[in-house]
C-alpha cells in the first residue's frame, strides 16, 4: 500500500518531479467509495504521471460532515483509495481544507470537482502560491456519498 505520512510527501514529490514526472494532487473525504469517486480519480490521474490523494482525517470529516461521519475510519478509507488503479499515493491530513497538504506536496496540477469554482475553492490561494495549475473535474450526476446515505436512510 502506498499510504504515506505527510512528512514524507515533500521529498517524494521532489524525487518524482526530478525524474520529469507530472504530479497531480487532489483531496477529499472519500467516505463510501462509489463510481463517482472512481471516475473523478481516473480523470485526475489522466492529467499527469502520478496521482496523490490527500485524505481528510476522521477528525476533519466530523467537522465537515457532522458527528455521524465518517462511516469508514481514515485507515480503511486510505487503504481502499490506495488500492484503486488511478491512485499512486494517499496522505492523511487533519485540517478542514487541503491548503497545507498542497503547500507540502507542491504538485504540478491540483484537481477538484466541478461543483467548485476558483472563487469558491478553499485551496485557491495555496494553489496559486505554489504555481499549481487547477483543473476542475466534472462530477458523475447522482453519484455521491451524501446521496447514497440519503437513500439508505429513506423510509421503505
Amino acid at each position: 500500500m502506498n499510504v504515506i505520512k505527510i512528512e514524507e510527501i515533500k521529498s517524494l514529490v521532489e524525487r518524482l518531479q526530478a525524474q520529469g514526472k507530472q504530479v497531480v494532487a487532489t483531496n477529499g473525504c472519500f467516505d463510501i467509495l462509489h463510481r463517482g469517486h472512481l471516475e473523478y480519480l481516473t480523470a485526475s490521474r489522466a492529467l499527469g504521471d502520478v496521482l496523490i490523494v490527500g485524505l481528510n482525517s476522521d477528525q476533519s470529516v466530523r467537522q465537515l460532515k457532522g458527528p455521524d461521519r465518517p462511516i469508514n475510519n481514515q485507515e480503511d478509507r486510505a487503504v481502499m483509495l490506495a488500492g484503486l488503479k488511478p491512485v499512486d499515493y494517499v496522505v492523511i491530513f487533519d485540517e478542514l481544507e487541503a491548503s497545507n497538504f498542497l503547500k507540502t506536496a507542491h504538485p504540478d496540477i491540483y484537481t477538484k470537482g466541478a461543483d467548485y469554482q476558483a472563487k469558491t475553492l478553499p485551496e485557491f490561494k495555496a494553489s496559486q502560491e505554489i504555481g499549481a495549475r487547477i483543473e476542475f473535474i466534472d462530477l458523475v450526476e447522482d453519484k455521491s456519498t451524501t446521496s447514497m446515505l440519503e437513500k439508505l436512510n429513506a423510509p421503505s
